[in-house]
């Protein structure tokens, strides 16, 4: 009972949090220079066209009156059309959105299985020389921006080996896996990095720790102690690190997204920015920030799987 009513407290905490990430959105959008309607018809459209356009956008409204037609329709989940790709904002983003999750399980999947045993592995040999190796090898990884690293891999595997496509979703099940791999593995490098030094600190600290001694006096089995009080521990910071990583990668895929030409929410984001298209945007702005609100939410409670002194108050 505890946990379901921290969980629907959490819920309610989201609610302002989500209005002002509506307000500031429309503001910010609404401060841009220039007119959408003249940028989106061309300079060579006629006066007609242009005042028609506004009047369809609801330019022509007062600013409040446009927020409270843009709020009522988001409680409505209507979330609009838009102008660009003329069809449903809602049905645009339900057909890109399962690209952006997939891609961001792929990258955090990616990250957890690289990161976890080379972590640990470094902690326990810690300043020797697998430590040495892995600590250099993961600082070089998070000073490589992540476009540049994606070039990279489209010309290494794409265009000099032929081995993967470097860009596009395909049709099939195997073109999409493929689609995917590198990607995800760009996307998933910075994070194993951080993740692999975080972990590697935290199974040295916890190495030094009373209660590990006092196991292993007990009598109790090295590989017992490793995975009952040093790993499970170690684990609980790591799980922050990822989570914060996953809520990353999700407004990371905007770059990703771009530079391999997936057609998920990110690329879609950068789309309706080019296009002044106020409904995508909007709606999609707040479609990241309520995901990354649900990973922050997720994260919590698997703490008390991980630690059983967390308590839900």
């Amino acid at each position: 009972m505890n946990q379901l009513n921290y969980i629907f407290k959490r819920l309610l905490q989201m609610i302002p949090v989500l209005f002002l990430v509506t307000v500031l959105t429309f503001l910010m959008l609404r401060l841009i220079p220039g007119d959408p309607a003249r940028l989106l018809l061309g300079d060579k459209a006629q006066e007609v066209a242009i005042e028609a356009l506004r009047e369809k956008m609801g330019l022509n409204e007062p600013l409040i009156t446009q927020y409270w037609i843009y709020l009522k329709g988001l409680l409505l989940l209507d979330l609009g059309t838009s102008l660009k790709y003329q069809m449903p904002v809602s049905e645009l983003i339900l057909q890109r959105l399962p690209i952006t999750v997939i891609l961001t399980l792929a990258s955090t999947a990616l990250a957890c299985l690289f990161s976890f045993p080379i972590g640990y592995m470094a902690g326990r040999y810690k300043d020797r020389l697998p430590d040495q190796i892995v600590r250099t090898v993961a600082l070089i990884s998070i000073a490589m921006p992540t476009f540049w690293v994606a070039l990279l891999l489209m010309l290494l595997f794409g265009v000099v080996l032929g081995l993967l496509p470097v860009g596009g979703w395909g049709m099939t099940f195997g073109e999409h896996v493929k689609s995917l791999l590198l990607p995800a593995f760009t996307q998933s490098l910075m994070t194993s990095a951080l993740v692999i030094r975080n972990l590697r600190n935290s199974v040295v600290d916890i190495s030094r720790m009373d209660y590990v001694d006092f196991a292993r006096s007990k009598g109790i089995t090295e590989g017992h102690v490793k995975r009952r009080h040093v790993l499970r521990n170690a684990m609980i910071p790591t799980v922050t690190l990822v989570a914060m990583r996953m809520a990353h990668m999700l407004g990371g895929s905007v770059i990703i997204e771009t530079v391999f030409s997936l057609p998920g929410i990110g690329r879609l984001m950068i789309e309706a920015i080019n296009g002044r298209d106020y409904s995508v945007i909007q709606s999609l702005v707040f479609v990241f920030a309520a995901m990354v609100l649900v990973v922050n939410l997720l994260t919590d409670l698997l703490y008390s799987f991980l630690d059983p002194r967390v308590t839900f108050d």
